[in-house]
């Protein structure tokens, strides 16, 4: 290349590579790569490189990206490289190679090819770079698209009216810690990104699925999909072991909001709140794993901020009050226990317990109202006891919110010794765990309370999904039958209700616990307890919840009913 047409040619073709790649459109970051082809002809190499690292580690360890811009396929070595580390320590190199035989390049062909290189160069390193940053301001470590994305994709499509069409939803993965102990924490992320997989692909262009954290997930998606993607949600068998193709039942639950026709968003929460209040709605009723957003929703969030807004000015006006529900001996009558429950007077009303304990429990209010109830309890037993009256084990239930207390022990011990009220007094209900992490402080609880000469009891047993470890792991004083596995008046001796009770009971006999069935309302309920060896009971057969006046009148009497 050494005349004027040459030159001039050069520069038209470099002006061409330059407005292809800095092109947005991509038609055009297409065509470079023809011009890239016709550079190489031009100068008589046989091939050019670029190759891309995001640091030089990955550079060192040869874990980049390589992209061919011409190869005609003949054998060559490099006769020129150029290499840039941009300030970010990404490293771009771009590399011509030329046959053997072929003419050497001149002085002034390299300086041409060089400024060719180097555009090629800065082109690339811009591109990748929005890349990465696209990547790290979009996706999570993991490379799931994150809260960002989501936003991103509801700006959207509110720009181009069409979230009028659409259905949002936020979504929790059921048990999916036990999903990791069943099959390991390497399989469990391959079926987390198996689920993820399935749904983004069906789902497609006209939505997104994003990641919150863990195994919580936003998505939307079209309306006209909506029932596919629900069942999907309800449960799917996804891929964990890709050698054996093995697969495991994931389930969702699930918050929806069906936007309706002509819906424009003014800030986000106008869906995100309505998504996940329905989700937790889901996630804690215990009746439907969907939940659409409704009216009603809308009116118990309402609600929850009413609770959780009067709670502090409750617990200064004492207007949470201590009732107690006897613990029966039925071959007997007499009270051998009772457990303390929370009613709220306000306003010389009573609140229902099911409209402000589900609230307390959402954040650590519950752990206020706990040792509330705790130091009042402390308080009659101690009372009781200078009266000379006689004194029963009383069980205070605890939320799972504590369990992240470390100095939960100490404090509950600190409040019994206030009031100088012997350990054995004092029994603590907790409920079964869900995680590894909740299995393990439950266990150093419990073992702390029994060393310290306080009784506990596992709650609602046989509703939970790690029953049997619970009693395996956990040295437990009681075991409290949840109401689900009672037989009802119409079960026989061989239903399956009655014989699994039967054989709950013995297990804890065997165990050396006390067993106590709690819901007991019916004389055939009782029956079937003698019949099972169930000796002692819990429920509106005997009393109800009494306020602390009525319940004293009880202590050492054996008023209840003892069938023949």
């Amino acid at each position: 290349m050494n005349n004027h047409s040459d030159a001039l040619a050069f520069y038209q073709l470099l002006e061409k590579i330059i407005r292809a790649l800095t092109a947005q459109e991509r038609t055009e970051t297409v065509k470079a790569k023809g011009y890239l082809a016709e550079m190489c002809k031009m100068f008589r190499l046989s091939k050019g490189t670029t190759q891309f690292y995001e640091g030089i580690n990955e550079e060192a360890a040869g874990q980049g990206e390589t992209l061919i811009a011409y190869d005609d396929g003949s054998e060559c070595k490099p006769v020129m490289s150029v290499r840039v580390v941009t300030k970010v320590r990404a490293v771009v190199i771009c590399t011509v190679y030329m046959r053997d035989g072929v003419e050497p390049l001149s002085d002034d062909e390299r300086d041409k090819i060089d400024l060719v290189m180097r555009t090629v160069l800065t082109a690339v390193s811009r591109n990748r770079m929005q890349l990465a940053i696209e990547r790290l301001a979009f996706h999570d470590e993991a490379g799931y698209r994150n809260m960002r994305a989501y936003l991103r994709a509801l700006a959207k499509m509110n720009e181009m009216r069409q979230l009028g069409s659409k259905a949002a939803m936020h979504f929790n993965l059921r048990h999916f810690s036990l999903v990791n102990q069943q099959i390991g924490k390497s399989a469990g992320d391959v079926a987390l990104r198996s689920h993820y997989n399935g749904l983004s692909k069906m789902i497609g262009d006209g939505g997104t699925v994003c990641r919150l954290g863990g195994d919580n997930f936003v998505a939307i998606c079209d309306k006209s999909q909506l029932e596919a993607v629900l069942d999907y949600l309800t449960e799917t068998p996804v891929l964990y072991d890709l050698t054996s193709g093995r697969r495991i039942l994931i389930a969702a639950t699930a918050g929806v909001f069906s936007l309706p026709d002509g819906f424009v968003m003014r800030a986000p929460g106008q869906i995100l709140d309505k998504i996940v209040a329905a989700s937790y709605a889901a996630r804690t009723g215990g009746k439907e794993q969907i939940v659409f957003y409704s009216d009603t929703l809308k009116q118990n969030k309402e609600r929850s901020m009413r609770v959780q807004q009067r709670f502090p000015e409750a617990m200064r006006n004492e207007e949470f009050h201590v009732f107690y529900q006897p613990k029966i001996d039925i071959r007997t009558g007499r009270i051998i226990g009772a457990e303390a429950l929370c009613r709220w007077f306000r306003n010389g009303e009573i609140v229902a317990p099911t409209d402000f304990i589900s609230v307390l429990e959402e954040t650590n209010d519950i752990c206020k109202l706990d040792f509330y109830m705790l130091d009042h309890v402390c308080a009659d037993i101690r009372r009781w006891l200078d009266e000379g009256r006689e004194v029963v084990r009383v069980s205070v239930n605890l939320s799972r919110k504590h369990m992240m207390d470390i100095d939960l022990l100490k404090n509950i011990i600190d409040v019994i010794d206030k009031y100088e009220v012997p350990h054995e007094y004092v029994e603590f209900e907790l409920t079964e765990t869900t995680t590894d992490v909740e299995f393990r402080d439950l266990k150093r609880v419990v073992a702390g309370l029994q060393k310290a000469g306080i009784y506990t009891s596992v709650d609602d047993f046989g509703v939970g999904y790690s029953s049997l470890n619970l009693l395996c792991d956990i040295p437990w004083n009681v075991l409290k039958v949840d109401r689900s596995f009672l037989p009802v008046d119409t079960d026989d001796a061989d239903s399956m209700r009655t014989i699994m009770f039967r054989h709950v009971v013995a297990m804890a006999r065997s165990l050396g616990m006390e067993c106590i069935a709690e819901g007991v309302e019916t004389e055939r309920q009782v029956r079937v307890l003698l019949e099972n060896g169930c000796d002692l009971a819990q429920g509106f057969f005997f009393d109800n919840p009494l306020p602390v006046g009525e319940f004293e009148t009880r202590l050492g009497k054996s008023d209840y009913p003892v069938l023949s």
